[in-house]
């Protein structure tokens, strides 16, 4: 190796190697020396880092530029207005999601649930509705729902305020805390406790999911329990697991604010409540076939 750099050495011409070795023709005046760091301080601190964040943040700018072309209050206006359509505009709601036909063994009857709201995303004012009756016949359970509803957190909003019973007789009147929303895996769920003002509490449980098929049909199994903290004869209620409700419905979607659905619906009463039930003459369960149609605006 000593031997082949020898002839490469002896192979190039001497004013091109004269050239390659001596520096002593370059002007160095003009480069200066990198700054040195102070004692003690870390050579490689700062490499890497842009100059900003090694020293003092600039201020926050305080003007805009559409400030240019826009006076003061114009601006003013239009920040007020991006802000409300951000989150602060009130909105509103109405459903009806169920109204239906109930028909099988015995009279055939009707059936309604229905809720709305009026708010913003936080706050809200919402009301809850249900009852069911015979066709042709009495009114046979009616009740009403005034809540306070505020979000706490992305899927779920904390409820409160009052439920009043029109029917059946005698009226009652309860004061309402409870929890809805949307939990993991898209189930919908809902928890109320009811105090009345007689003393008598109770718990109801709810819970339903829509299994879409296509875009259009979807099938929703639901179910509903009721708990009773104490017997209430003279509304019918036993202490416990007073009643069951399972339904399966399949409905399909003309548009996302219309969709009438069929399907079938199933009650229990249990313990004490199936017990006051026949003695009204009444049975303790009853399976029934649904129509009936959901909408909202």
């Amino acid at each position: 190796m000593k031997r082949l750099a020898i002839l490469l050495l002896a192979c190039l011409p001497v004013p091109a190697l004269a050239q390659e070795m001596d520096h002593s023709h370059m002007d160095h005046g003009g480069m200066e020396a990198p700054p040195q760091a102070p004692p003690g301080a870390d050579p490689h601190a700062g490499h890497g880092q842009p100059a900003a964040s090694r020293g003092t943040p600039p201020p926050v700018p305080a003007d805009h530029a559409a400030e240019a072309f826009y006076s003061a209050a114009e601006m003013a206006r239009s920040r007020a207005a991006m802000l409300r359509e951000s989150g602060g505009m009130t909105f509103s709601r109405l459903m009806l999601d169920r109204l239906e036909y109930r028909t099988g063994r015995g009279a055939d009857g009707y059936h309604w649930e229905g809720e709305g709201w009026i708010g913003g995303d936080i706050d809200r004012f919402a009301f809850k509705t249900e009852g069911e009756g015979e066709i042709h016949g009495p009114l046979e359970r009616a009740e009403v729902q005034a809540l306070y509803s505020r979000a706490i957190g992305p899927w779920f909003n904390l409820e409160a305020g009052a439920r009043h019973d029109i029917r059946p007789g005698p009226q009652r009147t309860y004061a309402v805390v409870g929890i809805d929303g949307l939990a993991p895996y898209w189930f919908e769920v809902g928890a109320q406790a009811f105090l009345s003002d007689k003393g008598d509490a109770h718990l109801r449980l709810e819970g339903s999911y829509d299994q879409r098929i296509t875009q259009r049909l979807i099938l929703q199994p639901a179910a509903e329990v009721n708990i009773a903290a104490q017997d209430v004869p003279e509304l019918g209620i036993g202490s416990g697991v007073s009643d069951i409700e399972l339904g399966l419905r399949l409905r399909y979607e003309f548009a996302r604010q219309f969709a009438p659905y069929i399907g079938v619906n199933w009650e229990r009463k249990l313990g004490e409540s199936a017990r006051f039930a026949r003695a009204e003459g009444d049975g303790a369960s009853a399976t029934r076939f649904v129509m009936g149609a959901r909408f909202w605006f």
